[in-house]
């Protein structure tokens, strides 16, 4: 007697959320700037389930317009559901696709959802004597199991569990599957808005079930129950009778199972593979060609003469444990695409590999030898901790050919260290050899301390990706597990979390430091095989060898030269801040009556909206108390004078905490300067951002802000500071792309660019321009840049929003290119999903076609707002590598200190300044040729307030 054939029914929307969700924290987002998260996890849940069950028949059934009848008998059904996420939205279309080209049938009835559609087919398919598995985490499906109906569900921890009578029996307390009906009816579904009986939960109504068998037993014996309760169901029968309707799955679909169209067949491999090439699913390619070879019919070129092409096959072998690497999208109940994922990756135990530790002596010396005929290694140092100023080598690894490596422990003793670097120095010092890392600067950091330069060409896997991909993490343990299906080791297996029993990585054994450190220089390798081909794809190879690496070097230098600060200075402005903040106090707590904590949200709302009624409707938070945010402040301050005292009290505490007490903290000791750390792969655009401490975001605008700038000072009294700056270099270069003549031609003029846009937009001449015109040119001037609105324009001026519509059409009338450039910056990203600056740097923009017309409007002010930021900082990149070569080949003593958004801070030997002037000042002007000539504004002083 053959074997019961069988069919497996996907419940799509429940595995399309599923593989959502399951990447929500790490999204997996294309080179096109396209978040195929939704995709990726549900074609490898798919797949998953064919190769661990080669099932004779397969269907996958999909919502279309919600359920008709349901909404009839209850027009608040599912009404409380969230508007579906954008990238589940993009890739349904894409999954159709991929359905269609796999030859898998896609059951769908208008006015149906999945569950009905299944339902109807299970039933369908036992009657003609198929056993159906319904491949779903959703337990409403538990009504319909039979004798031959079967859930196939996800568990906690990976894999599948198949419910069948028993189980269903066991976890809802029933005797009959159908009575699951009863149990969601009497409880009711809030993810489904079904309202239930009130006041009956999970264990009153398995109780129920126990006492009264269904729903209808329960109403027809009130009488049996007691209290409150009697009362609440006595008053909700036809509810309860309502629930149990909507909580029933249909079983009169109009579909039929034709089991030959929902066998499983060949797929069309090549059209998947061109889908799956578009999406840049290069693992869930080599998934789909294994889950369809099985161990004894693997993929074969056909030598009939009718067919060269290459067809794979599958047979109908039930498959009952997932292979080496398999994916499995069920069993995290936590939704991270670590635990998913986990149980599936490789790792080093699962990895074929030849780690190997270098001995002292001879072997070091082979070693040296074997590592100098090389032409690209991957190398990674392993140190006693993060700051690279003080931390120290504990050991190099290197590797250039994959699955192996090599790893040189250091002594602790310094001598003996800096020994096995004087014979390491040949290879870091060659002109010849690649060198690949991760961080590298933190590397080419520590290897300073060494006195060793770093040369050669680079390739560093981490700003490789942040070209590539630049809106998602570049950590090695991301870009691992992304690219390589691969999570290594973590750094808490060999020292422990944080602590007093956390351990050194000298304390660690050499063989643990070994594997650690190797296979951190081993995948480092292989990503940059992977992100060598992408760059080009990206048209971001120029951007990366130009630009980015060469900035590395630039970086390093300046974080490593750091800044002098005067601590004296700090903490006398703090003594002064504390008595500013003392005296806003004493004024607060005089309006309000009493004192009060102004730190504290809620205290402050009390008093400002309760006791002191300023505001006729204050707005609430979420958690119900009043909203103090700066936002809500700022709009009523110019109306009370408590409401600016407390702005004043809260910018007051937040500089002095944030810079003026803290940065005499990061002073770091070893060499009395502050050592910021400038990261090149945080910020989208292609800007900067400046880190443990972070310069860029010490207040201007203030005086109290501008007056930390006074404690940076210049090394000593034989240097003084100097700060170039960009002039307005963002409507430079807005002008020169947008090509708008008239503002072209103020610029080239040297005329006030604000002055004469107020001059243009209020008609009247440049010398008579107010100095109120001048200031609103200038917000409009900058405001267009960011999108602002009639709104927004009316809050940062003193214009009604009716004359600020009327000030940004004029505008636009004046500069109609500007307006056209804005257009087709927007229409150039719906084409494309991104736009780009001047040198090519791309920003995706996986929003910009959204039905959300919020979220849309955010992605389009990006469109125009990400070239030209993005553009000016590519502009000053340039700047900053001109100019270190130059100092570097004058051999000069002035050194490049700081870099904040549109300015450079130098610490300049005096005797060099004029030089420095001319060279600085030359180099930043010519770094990149606009038809609007780039202006730099140049001050020196004994700090950087007065250089500024």
């Amino acid at each position: 007697m053959s074997e019961q054939k069988r069919l497996f029914l996907v419940d799509a929307y429940a595995l399309i959320f599923r593989g959502y969700y399951a990447f929500i924290k790490n999204p997996r987002i294309n080179s096109k700037g396209e978040d195929t998260s939704a995709i990726m996890g549900f074609m490898n849940s798919l797949l998953d389930v064919i190769k661990r069950e080669r099932p004779d028949h397969l269907a996958v059934c999909f919502d279309k317009g919600g359920s008709a009848d349901r909404v009839e008998m209850f027009e608040a059904y599912k009404a409380n559901r969230d508007e579906t996420p954008e990238g589940i939205k993009t890739a349904i279309p894409y999954i159709m696709e991929i359905l269609k080209a796999m030859h898998i049938p896609i059951m769908v009835k208008e006015g149906y959802e999945a569950d009905d559609v299944i339902g109807t087919l299970s039933r369908q398919a036992e009657k003609e004597g198929y056993k159906t598995y319904m491949v779903t985490p959703d337990k409403d499906f538990a009504q319909l199991v039979t004798e031959n109906i079967f859930m196939y569900r996800p568990v906690f921890g990976g894999g599948y569990e198949t419910w069948g009578i028993p189980e269903v029996q066991k976890k809802f307390e029933v005797t009959d599957p159908m009575q699951v009906i009863d149990f969601l009816g009497m409880m009711g579904d809030s993810s489904d808005n079904i309202p239930g009986l009130p006041g009956v939960g999970e264990k009153t109504a398995k109780k129920f079930i126990a006492q009264f068998g269904s729903m209808e037993g329960l109403l027809a014996n009130t009488d049996q129950l007691k209290g409150k309760m009697k009362e609440k169901v006595e008053g909700a029968k036809e509810l309860g009778l309502l629930s149990k309707k909507l909580a029933t799955i249909m079983l009169d679909v109009p579909v039929t199972f034709n089991a030959k169209d929902f066998e499983l067949d060949h797929p069309d491999v090549e059209k998947v593979k061109e889908i799956f090439q578009e999406l840049e699913f290069r693992r869930l390619t080599d998934n789909f060609l294994k889950t369809f070879s099985s161990e004894t019919e693997t993929a074969q070129t056909s030598t009939e003469k009718t067919s060269e092409k290459t067809e794979i096959k599958t047979t109908p072998k039930e498959v009952k444990s997932a292979g080496a690497g398999q994916f499995s999208l069920f069993g995290a109940e936590d939704n991270s695409a670590e635990a998913i994922t986990s149980n599936s990756r490789k790792t080093l135990g699962t990895s074929s590999h030849f780690y190997q530790s270098v001995a002292s002596g001879i072997a070091t010396k082979l070693f040296i030898k074997n590592l100098m005929n090389q032409t690209s290694v991957c190398f990674d140092t392993e140190t006693t901790g993060l700051n690279p100023i003080t931390a120290e080598l504990v050991g190099i690894a290197f590797s250039w050919e994959v699955g192996k490596g090599f790893y040189l422990p250091f002594p602790e003793n310094k001598g003996e260290a800096q020994g096995i670097i004087e014979q390491l120095r040949p290879f870091f010092e060659s002109e010849t050899i690649e060198k690949i890392g991760q961080n590298l600067k933190y590397d080419i950091k520590v290897l300073a301390k060494y006195n060793v330069t770093v040369k050669g060409k680079l390739f560093d896997t981490m700003l490789a990706h942040y070209l590539i991909n630049p809106d998602m993490r570049h950590n090695m343990d991301v870009l691992a597990e992304t690219y390589l299906n691969y999570t290594p080791i973590s750094i808490t297996e060999l020292i422990g979390k944080k602590g007093k029993n956390q351990l050194s990585m000298r304390e660690v054994p050499l063989e643990k430091q070994t594997e650690y450190a190797v296979e951190d220089a081993d995948i480092t390798l292989q990503l940059k095989e992977h992100f060598q081909n992408e760059l080009g794809e990206a048209n971001t190879q120029k951007l990366f060898d130009d630009i980015e690496i060469p900035l590395l070097r630039v970086l390093a230098a300046m974080e490593l030269e750091g800044i002098n600060l005067d601590k004296g200075f700090l903490n006398s402005l703090s003594e002064q801040l504390n008595k500013d903040i003392t005296h806003l106090e004493a004024k607060i707590y005089e309006a309000a009556g009493e004192e009060f904590n102004i730190a504290s949200p809620k205290q402050l709302g009390e008093i400002l909206f309760d006791k002191m009624k300023l505001v006729d409707k204050p707005k609430k938070t979420k958690t119900g108390q009043y909203a103090t945010g700066e936002d809500i402040l700022s709009y009523l301050a110019k109306d009370h004078e408590i409401i600016q005292n407390i702005l004043d009290f809260r910018g007051l505490s937040k500089l002095k905490s944030t810079y003026v007490d803290a940065l005499p903290l990061q002073v770091e000791e070893t060499t009395g300067r502050v050592h910021t750390d400038y990261m090149q792969t945080v910020a989208a655009t292609g800007r900067l951002s400046s880190n443990n401490p972070n310069l860029q975001n010490i207040p201007i605008r203030t005086e109290r802000g501008r007056q930390v700038r006074k404690a940076f000072i210049p090394r000593n009294k034989d240097y003084t500071l100097l700060a170039a700056d960009y002039s307005q270099i963002e409507l430079r270069i807005i002008a020169a792309l947008s090509k708008e003549e008239t503002m072209i031609e103020a610029f080239k003029k040297g005329e006030d660019i604000h002055a004469s846009t107020a001059s243009k937009v209020f008609n009247v001449a440049l010398s008579e321009v107010t100095r109120e015109q001048r200031s609103n040119a200038k917000t409009v001037n900058f405001g267009i840049i960011y999108g602002v609105s009639a709104f927004g324009l009316s809050n940062q001026t003193d214009l009604s929003r009716s004359e600020s519509k009327e000030l940004i059409d004029t505008y636009y009338a004046t500069y109609p290119k500007l307006r056209n450039f804005i257009h087709d910056q927007v229409d150039f990203a719906r084409d494309n999903g991104y736009v780009q600056t001047v040198l090519g740097r791309r920003r995706y923009l996986k929003d910009i076609n959204s039905r959300n017309a919020i979220v849309r409007g955010a992605a389009e002010r990006n469109a125009v707002n990400a070239p030209i930021q993005g553009s000016a900082a590519d502009i000053i990149k340039i700047a900053m590598i001109k100019i270190y070569e130059k100092l570097q080949a004058g051999n000069y003593k002035t050194k490049m200190l700081l870099q904040v958004h549109d300015e450079l801070v130098f610490d300049v030997y005096k005797p060099e300044l004029e030089t420095i002037k001319t060279l600085v000042k030359t180099e930043m002007e010519n770094a990149y040729k606009l038809e609007v000539p780039l202006d730099v504004d140049l001050d020196i002083g004994d700090n950087w307030l007065e250089a500024h």
